[in-house]
């Protein structure tokens, strides 16, 4: 289906309160959808809700935690009675800890795993059960650069991103080998602008910041509404993200060196870190919270290897054709003289 035909479809967005789930609910909604956001905060979802309503579409605002498989299976069915029919799943919510892997607790470790990796997990099979019913659906999984290319001072988010990639794979095939028509897609992001850089819980001196060059998130949720339509395995979310997973494909002893150079400073800047910074592993931040982080005037709001990938199928046809004609006249001319 074409982003022109999600009028009134169903869509559910994890994590979809703050961030870049928020900017995905407002991206969905602008398009016609109804939408449903799964987050903690009751205040935050609320806030979220009302951002949402205002493109006419109806809004459905469940506070849960993803890491309670129970609670999201409850969610998906109450999503269907009060909206209707799930039809596009995204599986967004995240959280990280930022420090290095000696200074991390036991507890800290298995939270980002519960809700960055089994959360997916737990959301891709709450939806999985309801569009068998009906042999149709899309699930968006919401990946990362750092889903190929691993990082320092985030170990714990870039493994359950690496697990994310490979439980989907694993997934992809089983739906192939059933000749199922639910169709399951993963979108790498870049560095986004969303305020985890402020909530996320940190150990290091400064305060966190993705490693540039950074993003706003509307270039991610227009790249996961694109996925959601189009029937493509995988979508790299701008250039950054491309560079990075070709470069650690090719050359990944060279990759451990740069980020070992490069993306611990990178994920700090120059001002220090509030010992009272609240952080929201273990339980929500207060407060209102948008799409947006801090860096609004250091991100980018457009990407040119999003619209290079979306389309590529008409670009390599015309580039072999250019180029044919290229090799044609130059023969051409070489024969005349």
């Amino acid at each position: 289906m074409g982003s022109n035909s999600l009028r009134d479809r169903i869509v559910v967005v994890t994590g979809g309160s703050a961030g870049l789930g928020r900017a995905t609910a407002v991206a969905f909604a602008k398009r016609g959808a109804h939408v449903a956001v799964l987050a903690r905060d009751p205040a935050r979802l609320r806030d979220a809700e009302g951002e949402i309503a205002q493109f006419g579409g109806r809004v459905l605002a469940l506070p849960l935690d993803v890491a309670d498989a129970q609670a999201m299976h409850e969610a998906a069915d109450e999503v269907e009675q009060k909206l209707g029919l799930i039809d596009v799943w995204v599986n967004n919510a995240m959280t990280t800890v930022f420090a290095p892997f000696e200074k991390i607790e036991p507890t800290e470790f298995k939270r980002v795993t519960e809700v960055t990796y089994l959360g997916m997990v737990y959301g891709t099979m709450a939806a999985l059960k309801r569009m068998r019913r009906r042999d149709r659906g899309v699930i968006v999984q919401v990946g990362s650069a750092l889903s190929y290319r691993s990082i320092p001072l985030q170990s714990a988010y870039c493994g359950a991103k690496h697990a994310v990639r490979g439980f989907t794979d694993s997934l992809r095939s089983e739906l192939i080998h059933e000749r199922s028509r639910i169709h399951v897609t993963m979108v790498q992001m870049p560095a986004l602008n969303t305020p985890q850089f402020d909530w996320c819980l940190s150990r290091m001196p400064r305060r966190s910041q993705p490693v540039p060059p950074i993003f706003q998130p509307e270039v991610g949720a227009e790249a996961i509404v694109w996925a959601a339509t189009h029937r493509r395995r995988e979508l790299y979310v701008a250039w950054p993200a491309l560079k990075t997973i070709v470069g650690n494909k090719l050359f990944p002893n060279l990759g451990d060196r740069l980020a070992a150079k490069q993306a611990w400073e990178g994920q700090m800047t120059k001002e220090l870190q509030s010992p009272s910074t609240s952080a929201n592993l273990f339980t929500p931040v207060k407060g209102r919270q948008g799409s947006h982080g801090r860096f609004d005037a250091r991100a980018r709001a457009h990407s040119p290897e999003v619209w290079l990938s979306k389309h590529r199928s008409w670009l390599l046809p015309a580039s072999l054709a250019v180029l044919g004609m290229g090799v044609a006249a130059l023969l051409s001319n070489r024969s005349a003289s």
